[in-house]
């Protein structure tokens, strides 16, 4: 019943906190898929996240690590833009774990243009953002995880002095069902108030020559609604097929954006004896991410992950992962 009460909750508060605002959201950037292991399963990660890389999807994924776990990552994205992260996670009691999760998204050198004739002013600019969580996550139950991400978000040009600042929350869930290795994530991400810009790049003088300090109107932040299931079709313990040297997992998510249409992602995974792992997915309803895949390898402890997608007539992007456990 109380696992019933918990999902019931998580539902209820997206429909209440939901709208078609398309376009409107601030801190895109922040919602672009991060995890060499999540990159090649197309993002799938609500229900199948397995550690602090996964946090950003639901925050129930920490629970997954075994003591300590720290991963570092490098990413290649689009039209030249690169974003890295690094992770720490650590179980302080059997059921009780916390953790720190920093990403960093760099748009590269790009030119300053004028409004007049779209003049260049023979200067560069670049835009920063910044993510830091910090995760706790509880084992309530041998099947049922919760857990929450404490955000603090910050973008900034820098040749203009414009910067903008939020705090925002996470909650999410993990549930094993039990039946047939079928599991059951939720999470609803950008809990927080709306958001506006400001710096001296704002600020105009009017005709007395006084410095007039401009800022401008909020705007939301990118609310969003995930829903995910996974299933171990073969493996271990209550697995559909009983192969203990192998595993087939097969992940599927529904994404439900403030600003942005209904989407998802279906990721698969196939492991041989948990040191060798070979990744695919596919975006659903998205407007250029298509196919993805990946592999990753596991040897006392150390685990290095690839990941790359296909972004149709833009480019292809790539992730590289690190972790350590220990």
């Amino acid at each position: 019943m109380m696992n019933k009460k918990i999902f019931f909750i998580l539902i209820l508060t997206a429909t209440i906190f939901s709208t078609s605002k398309v376009g409107t959201a601030v801190y895109r950037w922040a919602e672009i898929e991060t995890g060499a292991r999540a990159i090649a399963m197309a993002g799938s990660q609500v229900a199948s996240g397995n550690g602090v890389y996964a946090v950003p999807y639901n925050p129930a994924n920490l629970g997954f690590i075994n003591s300590s776990e720290i991963y570092v990552s490098k990413a290649s994205y689009l039209a030249g833009t690169s974003h890295n992260t690094i992770a720490f996670g650590q179980q302080v009691t059997p059921s009780d774990y916390v953790g720190i999760h920093l990403y960093y998204f760099d748009s590269g050198e790009m030119k300053e243009t004028t409004e007049i004739d779209g003049g260049y002013t023979g200067q560069g600019f670049k835009f920063k953002g910044f993510v830091t969580r910090l995760t706790y996550t509880k084992q309530l139950t041998d099947r049922l995880k919760l857990g929450g991400n404490f955000k603090y978000i910050n973008e900034q040009t820098t040749s203009a002095d414009l910067s903008m600042s939020s705090v925002a929350f996470d909650i999410g869930s993990n549930f094993d069902t039990g039946i047939f290795g079928m599991v059951l994530g939720m999470c609803i991400s950008n809990l927080g108030p709306d958001a506006r810009y400001t710096g001296v790049g704002l600020d105009v003088q009017d005709e007395s020559q006084e410095d007039i300090q401009n800022k401008t109107e909020y705007f939301p932040i990118p609310l969003t609604f995930r829903v995910g299931i996974m299933n171990n079709i073969v493996g271990s313990g209550n697995s559909f097929i009983q192969r203990p040297d192998h595993r087939f997992t097969v992940s599927m998510d529904a994404i439900n954006p403030l600003d942005y249409q209904l989407g998802g992602s279906l990721g698969m995974e196939y492991s041989w004896n948990e040191s060798v792992f070979v990744r695919g997915g596919y975006h659903l309803n998205h407007d250029t991410a298509g196919l993805s895949a990946g592999f990753g390898v596991l040897y006392n402890g150390i685990a290095l992950d690839f990941g790359w997608a296909d972004y149709s007539i833009l480019e292809n992007t790539w992730q590289l992962g690190l972790s350590f456990n220990y």
